[in-house]
């Protein structure tokens, strides 16, 4: 009658699960029962009565019964004897209690014996023995095995870890889920995944599978598994279930839960109950969460308490901590303080602190100690940094070199980046790597690119005829809608030329518009065409008043329209001064016209 040990009531802390209630009636009456069939010679009493007693922690009670139930054969005593000589310090003992209980068929013996074994380092026994109690379905032996097997690198461990799973053991389950998890993140990033035994054809994929793991460890209780199922529900949108078992794992103490819910209530806006979970990952060690509290004092104006936060963090061992105090220090002017938490932070192989610190070496004129610390954080994957380097190595001149690392920051999505791998290829005239460039710049918010872009997929269109009366207005091209897109940002060259898309398509209220916004940001084009615009509708003064404008900041067309417009009017001496500053400005024909007419002028007013 194997009571006690085939009922695996040994588990990894080495102490015996506690009867929920000792005091209950029946119990009392069943150990009374067994005490006297025990004294009266009865072996199986004797196992079961030691086995409460050992249950209780009456070890002094309990050896006397399992030794005389063990002299007589019982396995199950032998093997709780072996408990009870291990919790006292007689390991050696112990374990020869414990196999004889094993060869006597104990699976919960073989499972005790094989871990005594392992810790002893001999591995070989640790295997037969687990392996034993694993194939008799003993759930902790199973577990036992798969992780001695796991240690080994053996493909077998996943099996055993499989089965101590499936049988509810919730720690194989948390491993079983993260080692698929591990499996599914290198299929994604398209690296070999680790050899496993061969799955039936239209399984599940490892990721799903994981979930699957990590729900009923975490529905078990298991903490790290909650935190896990909480960040896969938070990545597919699942906010609200996520958030429950972030809060489950927090609850039970897991510090990153309660750094992520806190995140969570953030994003929702629930900024001071964020702050109340931050609170408690930081107090519990979690750097993370201290750097959260750190930017939430930061943004509130407290610098010093933010400070004190960046400091926990990074005696955490978080190195954000020391970045986010350069960060701090920096705003504040404090350069000196800052250069020296940038250094730390860099020297720990945080490359956005080193690119940083590159940047404030940088300012202070120090380009050949910026440059090191620039390719530091390229080379370990800071696309700021790679932008960085572009921009010296242009401004020393070296185009070749900017341009390889414009690339690679383009590459990683950088929009401005890809701004100047796509000038730099229109001006090589390779128009269409030129496009893709300018366009994912433009795709990621950039003016410039996205006006560069309409320039050229307007100089491929066809050239428009006039208008035909009684024909529907065109619809806008891909070109007009990228300089509105770039308009639309401010872009005063944009706005110009949408302007002049919509007046040659006849819209003039639209083409005023767009003139008129380009006009007040001070472009001078923008100025002279809503000029224009303004005396084609018989509004001669405003539109003098936008040529003055665009004159006085250089546009020479417009100087020559005052000069033609207050000669028009009579006003010669005027007309002449603006034809005078017409030939200044030019261009070429411009100045040849306008020459023309300060000497008519001249001539007339002499006459």
């Amino acid at each position: 009658m194997d009571v006690m040990g085939d009922k695996a009531t040994l588990l990894e802390t080495g102490r015996f699960v506690q009867p929920a209630d000792r005091e209950d009636p029946g119990a009392a009456a069943e150990e009374m029962r067994h005490r006297l069939a025990a004294e009266a010679g009865d072996v199986a009493s004797m196992s079961v009565l030691g086995s409460l007693l050992l249950r209780r922690g009456d070890l002094d009670g309990a050896e006397s019964l399992l030794r005389a139930a063990t002299a007589e054969g019982d396995r199950a005593a032998a093997n709780n004897l072996g408990v009870l000589l291990h919790q006292r310090g007689y390991v050696d003992e112990a374990a020869g209690w414990w196999r004889v209980a094993a060869v006597a068929g104990s699976a919960a013996a073989a499972h005790a014996l094989g871990r005594h074994h392992r810790e002893r380092g001999d591995e070989p026994a640790a295997e037969y023995w687990l392996r034993q109690s694993a194939e008799q379905d003993h759930t902790l032996g199973a577990y036992a095995l798969a992780d001695l097997l796991e240690h080994r690198g053996d493909v077998g461990a996943e099996r055993w870890m499989r089965i101590a799973a499936e049988r509810g053991h919730r720690e194989a389950a948390y491993r079983l889920a993260r080692a698929l998890d591990r499996r599914a993140t290198a299929e994604r990033g398209e690296r070999p995944a680790p050899p496993v035994d061969a799955e039936e054809e239209g399984a599940r994929s490892p990721a799903d599978e994981a979930e699957q793991w990590y729900r009923q460890a975490a529905a078990r209780g298991h903490r790290r598994a909650a935190l896990h199922l909480g960040a896969i529900l938070e990545r597919r949108g699942e906010l609200k279930e996520a958030g429950r078992w972030y809060l489950n794992s927090a609850k039970d103490g897991e510090p990153r839960a309660a750094c992520a819910l806190g995140f969570l209530l953030r994003d929702a806006g629930d900024e001071e109950s964020a702050a109340v979970w931050w609170l408690k990952a930081a107090q519990d060690g979690d750097g993370n969460a201290a750097n959260a509290l750190g930017a939430l004092h930061a943004e509130r104006g407290e610098t010093q308490t933010a400070e004190r936060w960046y400091r926990a963090a990074m005696d955490a061992g978080d190195v954000n901590g020391a970045y986010n105090l350069g960060l701090l220090c920096a705003e504040q002017g404090r350069t000196a303080q800052a250069d020296q938490w940038y250094r730390r932070a860099a020297y720990a192989g945080h490359r956005e602190a080193a690119n940083a610190l590159a940047v404030l070496l940088l300012q202070g004129g120090d380009a050949a100690g910026a440059e090191p610390w620039f390719s530091k954080a390229a080379e370990a994957g800071s696309v700021d940094a790679a932008f960085n380097l572009g921009i010296l190595y242009a401004s020393r001149g070296d185009e070749a070199a900017a341009l390889r690392w414009y690339e690679r920051a383009a590459a990683a999505g950088h929009t401005d980046a890809a701004l100047q791998v796509g000038t730099a290829r229109l001006r090589e005239g390779d128009e269409q790597d030129a496009e893709r460039h300018l366009r994912c710049a433009a795709g990621g918010g950039s003016a410039e690119a996205a006006y560069r872009l309409g320039t050229v997929l307007d100089a491929r269109r066809p050239p428009a005829g006039p208008p035909v009366l009684g024909e529907p207005a065109a619809e806008k091209t891909e070109c007009e809608e990228w300089y509105e897109r770039a308009a639309q940002q401010g872009h005063r060259r944009a706005q110009v030329r949408v302007g002049m898309l919509a007046a040659g398509r006849g819209d003039v209220v639209e083409a005023a518009r767009w003139y008129r916004l380009a006009a007040e940001a001070g472009s001078r084009n923008g100025a002279f065409n809503l000029g224009l615009l303004l005396a084609r509708e018989g509004s001669e003064p405003e539109a003098a008043l936008w040529w003055t404008r665009a004159a006085d900041a250089g546009h020479g067309r417009a100087a020559l329209r005052l000069a033609l417009l207050y000669a028009r009017h009579g006003q010669l001496a005027q007309g002449q001064r603006w034809a005078a500053r017409a030939v200044e400005l030019g261009p070429a024909e411009v100045a040849e016209r306008a020459g023309r007419l300060r000497e008519a002028l001249q001539q007339e007013l002499s006459a």
